[in-house]
């Protein structure tokens, strides 16, 4: 009688066990795939395309602020948010810090920032890296133009390119004429005075 009582009650007892322990279990598993899940997502960067601040919407000596960053893997979409951060500062001849900048100073500076050693000059920076196609140009690379004379086919300025590949081409820059602001190519007068692209990242 009692070994029939027994066999009878294990069932129960082990149901009862069961109950106890496996919710605990599942809920700390899950608790755990979900940290897990939140830590990768915080570790893992969103490249998304950056919108910016035009110049003109911003005023002078403010620092345009982008929405995003991160469009490509290789970090140089940092490069030009840290670039549109610097809008507003004069320029200086022969300026290579934030208290102001010529073209080529502007370029030597931000690329420096990210440990790329460019010359401190526009023609020698128009010989770094490769050349790429006007629709190939994307976020970091640099684009080079004559100086204010468009007759002499020599480089002369060069800016940062911030727009997308295919798009009109829009770049940061050290302006004589205002400092570090934006302008682009395709209906001003740097159409005239454009010469190349160059990917040195």
């Amino acid at each position: 009688m009692k070994k029939t009582l027994l066999i009878m009650l294990s069932p129960v007892v082990l149901l009862a066990l069961l109950l106890l322990f496996v919710p605990q279990h599942f809920a700390s598993s899950n608790t755990d795939a979900s940290a897990s899940f939140e830590a990768r997502t915080a570790a893992t960067p969103s490249y998304r395309t950056a919108s910016v601040t035009k110049a003109a919407d911003a005023p002078t000596g403010t620092a345009a602020q982008p929405a995003h960053t991160n469009a490509y893997s290789d970090g140089t979409q940092d490069l030009v948010d840290y670039a549109l951060t610097l809008m507003g500062t004069p320029y200086i001849w022969a300026g290579e810090t934030p208290a102001g900048f010529d073209c080529s100073g502007f370029i030597t500076h931000v690329y420096d920032r990210y440990e790329v050693a460019l010359p401190h000059s526009s023609r020698m920076q128009a010989e770094e890296g490769e050349q790429v196609t006007r629709q190939q140009a994307r976020p970091g690379d640099l684009v080079i133009f004559t100086g204010t004379n468009p007759q002499v086919r020599e480089p002369g300025h060069v800016g940062i390119v911030i727009s997308q590949p295919g798009d009109t081409i829009e770049f940061v820059h050290s302006s004589s004429n205002g400092g570090v602001k934006l302008s682009q190519v395709e209906g001003s007068g740097y159409e005239v005075r454009f010469l190349q692209v160059r990917r040195v990242l």
